[in-house]
């Protein structure tokens, strides 16, 4: 596929340069699980880098994100210190929530990143309220709520997408497609159209796109953004594929053999580089890129593996009963 007429090669490089972020940092947190310094899970998006990046590149610092338990790539693409991830993952001080979130839960208010989620679907209707709260505070910004394809067979599905058409709310659905849910094909626990015909049966404008082209990601979240901000609710519907397990730890055995396979030379960083090759940009300048994000992540890691954990007494902050919260409570 030869770059477009208006390819920007700047931005696609600024783009490819954030998904080998994305990727590197998996990378370290899957080896920080290896070793064992990860209690939780791991849910890598090795593969689903592109609709990260190229939705969260068009957003403002003060629009909100919401993300699913597979949330690494949306959180560092809306600004979040990969260092504080880290600690996070790690449960060590100094991490986004104080190590008391891990991989499923991080938040970064300060860069609009409202939390991942654990549970499958409940990002949506959170992500309906804060739209509310926008709307009914005149605020001028908008909320994006990403989830996985198994999540529209969920009833916040339903909730969330009929209250924002409802009320007309400054929100923009995305539903990250890879095809899997948890370990079943989504097609096999899935009636009808899928995603897009659900939200067109609401009155809510839904497109299905190559979640894998950035280009394509980028111009329809730009386009979307815009959309939203002048119409309410809209949804994209990206198709993409995980090539890795659902966890860092899953063999993936009930896939076909061979599926995974077939599916590297659909790799949205892989593309990328060879539009930028195909534009004149030098392949040394893009393993330069690369291994800049491979050293960055492995200082991250290497900070966080060394780090202190939280002091014990920590465990009761945060924490209330009802009323003069009481250490007694405990």
């Amino acid at each position: 596929m030869m770059p477009t007429k208006n390819f920007d090669q700047r931005r696609y490089a600024q783009l490819f340069k954030q998904m080998c972020r994305i990727r590197a940092f998996e990378r370290a947190a899957i080896n920080a699980k290896n070793e064992g310094l990860v209690l939780g899970a791991i849910h890598p998006s090795i593969g689903q880098e592109a609709a990260a990046v190229g939705v969260c590149e068009n957003l403002n610092k003060d629009d909100i994100l919401l993300s699913t338990h597979r949330g690494h790539g949306h959180t560092l693409s809306k600004g979040a210190d990969p260092s504080a991830m880290m600690l996070e993952l790690l449960g060590k001080e100094g991490g986004n929530c104080a190590g008391k979130g891990g991989s499923m839960h991080i938040a970064d208010f300060s860069v609009g990143m409202l939390g991942a989620n654990g549970v499958v679907g409940a990002n949506i209707n959170i992500a309906v309220g804060a739209a509310h709260a926008i709307k009914l505070k005149g605020e001028n910004k908008i909320v994006v709520c990403i989830f996985g394809d198994g999540a529209i067979n969920r009833g916040p599905f339903l909730e969330g997408l009929n209250w924002a058409k409802v009320y007309n709310l400054p929100i923009l659905f995305i539903c990250e497609d890879n095809g899997y849910s948890a370990t079943t094909h989504t097609k096999e626990t899935t009636a009808g159209g899928g995603p897009v015909v659900r939200a067109q049966s609401l009155g809510i404008k839904a497109e299905t796109f190559d979640g894998n082209d950035i280009i394509t990601v980028d111009q329809a979240a730009q386009d979307y953004i815009e959309r939203v901000k002048k119409s309410g609710p809209h949804l994209l519907h990206f198709l993409t594929y995980r090539l890795e397990g659902h966890t860092s730890t899953d063999p993936a055995a009930y896939r076909p053999d061979g599926e995974a396979d077939g599916k590297w030379s659909n790799d949205p960083i892989a593309r990328c580089r060879n539009l930028l090759v195909e534009d004149g940009v030098s392949a040394e300048q893009l393993d330069k890129f690369d291994n800049e994000a491979t050293a960055e992540m492995t200082r991250v890691y290497k900070i966080a593996r060394d780090a202190s954990f939280p002091p014990a007494l920590d465990a009761y902050k945060d924490v209330q009963d009802i009323g003069n919260p009481q250490t007694e409570a405990f």
